[in-house]
């Protein structure tokens, strides 16, 4: 479904993506991982269009990075970014209402299924994302995400900062998405617990590079040590 291929980034001087190549399987949970700093968060804007880079990245067959990042959205591609990124002085329902121009036949009714997903933002229409909670604002982000129906979901670290209760709600969801509604997965994720559960697949990133991946069952302890661990 996503295929990067010799993707390259930099900040300023900096040569922050060195060669990437990525491959993202329909129907898979691929989780990135690597330590702080290694480029996780850079690839992920270069995929979505909010930071440059050159070489290629393929999206069922077209390169994206000539797109608008609004044109990689419409094609299907949603984005949860670190830090969640909501609109705190919007309600809830116009914080989900953003992305209905995206939606597929131009509907703009926002999907029941983000309200049986995340029954907390129904009960929480009138609020302002602000006063939500972590958890709470990190169910939006997903939900706003989820509106206009994206084929490939990209969360970048959804379990930071957020209490047990909820990160294992936003776990059963992943999994719930992937497996019922076919959507594939790509995420950032640190805590090693929560990729086993809820990856297919894992790659790695280090310094700017691809440097290790398969199946989640290939991560080894030595991987984790090796790349990991800090």
């Amino acid at each position: 479904m996503l295929a990067i291929d010799g993707l390259n980034q930099w900040y300023g001087g900096s040569h922050t993506l060195w060669d990437v190549n990525l491959d993202v399987p329909a129907g898979s949970r691929t989780c990135l991982m690597g330590r702080n700093g290694m480029g996780k968060t850079t690839l992920l804007k270069c995929i979505m269009g909010l930071l440059p880079s050159s070489g290629k990245a393929l999206f069922n067959g077209t390169n994206l990075l000539p797109l608008s990042a609004e044109a990689r959205a419409s094609h299907g591609i949603g984005y949860v970014p670190q830090g969640r990124e909501i609109f705190p002085q919007l309600t809830v329902e116009e914080n989900l209402r953003i992305g209905l121009h995206l939606r597929p036949g131009g509907s703009r009714t926002i999907p029941a299924r983000i309200f049986e997903l995340f029954p907390v933002l129904k009960q929480m229409l009138r609020r302002r994302g602000g006063d939500l909670s972590g958890g709470q604002q990190q169910q939006l982000a997903i939900g706003r995400a989820l509106v206009f129906e994206p084929k490939l979901l990209i969360l970048d670290e959804p379990t930071e900062g957020i209490q047990p209760n909820i990160v294992r709600e936003i776990g059963d969801v992943i999994l719930k998405l992937n497996r019922e509604a076919g959507v594939t997965v790509l995420l950032v994720e640190q805590k090693l617990p929560f990729a086993r559960r809820v990856a297919s697949e894992f790659r790695i990133l280090e310094k700017g590079r691809t440097v290790a991946g398969g199946p989640i069952a290939d991560l080894s302890d030595a991987l984790v040590g090796e790349h990991l661990s800090v």
